[in-house]
């Protein structure tokens, strides 16, 4: 398992080269209480990827997996897990990518692309949509703090919240760093400077995902913009679907708007 300490964190990945050519390269960047493990490799990501000629990193964002488990909330936030994703490219040598990120990864892809538009070629976001707008819920970070700091989950009534918190347990989360995690505050996306990013963005939700939204509210603020709703699966079955594999894999290939030519 390779690790390195990177902005005074340790964080582990996986970098791994297909057998032949490489055709591009790409970056994975997981959902909450999940990992690079979990998120990529057990639904078929990986090896996916490598029939495809990808070279696929992929790391535990802290907090999660291997990586950093704090349980301070100051080491958390979203532009240190881009800054983190940043570090490892410069680490591993690498230039530009293909950056896909699901859920809560989809915020810190879209915070490296802010930092970096220059190495991104193609931004890829699941699981999130038009929801990513809404006003923050009072007392959700909180919450699901709480949910992930409880002894017992049956006794966290929010069905969301026990799910998220199920899920933790069965990966083996550190649950208190999960919790610091939840608690750390982050601004808002900037949404003008979102609009002014210059790769072509798709943006993949489920036709059953409540926690994310429709896709196109989110798609049309990107000069390049793609919705894409994938028919029959929610928030959590859209990451193992052929679906969203073929989606994201037409996408790159330029093959889902005449509009757009192939992208580099």
């Amino acid at each position: 398992m390779p690790s390195v300490t990177l902005n005074s964190a340790p964080i582990a990945y996986d970098d791994i080269s297909p057998t032949g050519p490489v055709q591009r390269t790409i970056l994975l960047l997981h959902g909450f209480a999940s990992n690079r493990n979990e998120g990529w490799r057990r639904t078929g990501w990986y090896g996916a990827l490598e029939r495809r000629g990808f070279r696929t990193i992929a790391l535990d964002q802290r907090g999660h997996g291997e990586s950093l488990r704090s349980h301070d909330p100051a080491d958390y936030g979203r532009e240190k897990l881009a800054a983190d994703a940043q570090a490892l490219l410069d680490h591993l040598g690498v230039g530009r990518v293909d950056l896909l990120g699901y859920s809560m990864g989809t915020r810190t892809a879209m915070q490296l692309a802010l930092d970096t538009p220059d190495r991104v070629s193609n931004l890829l976001l699941g699981g999130v949509g038009a929801k990513l707008w809404d006003p923050p819920k009072p007392g959700a970070a909180e919450a699901m703090a709480e949910a992930m700091g409880a002894e017992d989950p049956s006794t966290i009534q929010n069905e969301m919240l026990r799910s998220f918190r199920q899920f933790a347990d069965e990966q083996g989360e550190d649950r208190q760093a999960l919790a610091a995690f939840s608690a750390a505050a982050s601004p808002p996306l900037d949404r003008d400077a979102l609009g002014r990013l210059p790769m072509p963005v798709l943006v993949a939700t489920g036709q059953f995902d409540d926690l994310a939204g429709e896709p196109e509210p989110l798609a049309s603020v990107f000069p390049l913009g793609k919705a894409v709703t994938l028919r029959g699966v929610d928030h959590f079955s859209v990451i193992p679907h052929a679906s969203f594999k073929a989606t994201v894999f037409d996408f790159i290939d330029g093959l889902l708007d005449d509009d757009f030519p192939p992208f580099e």
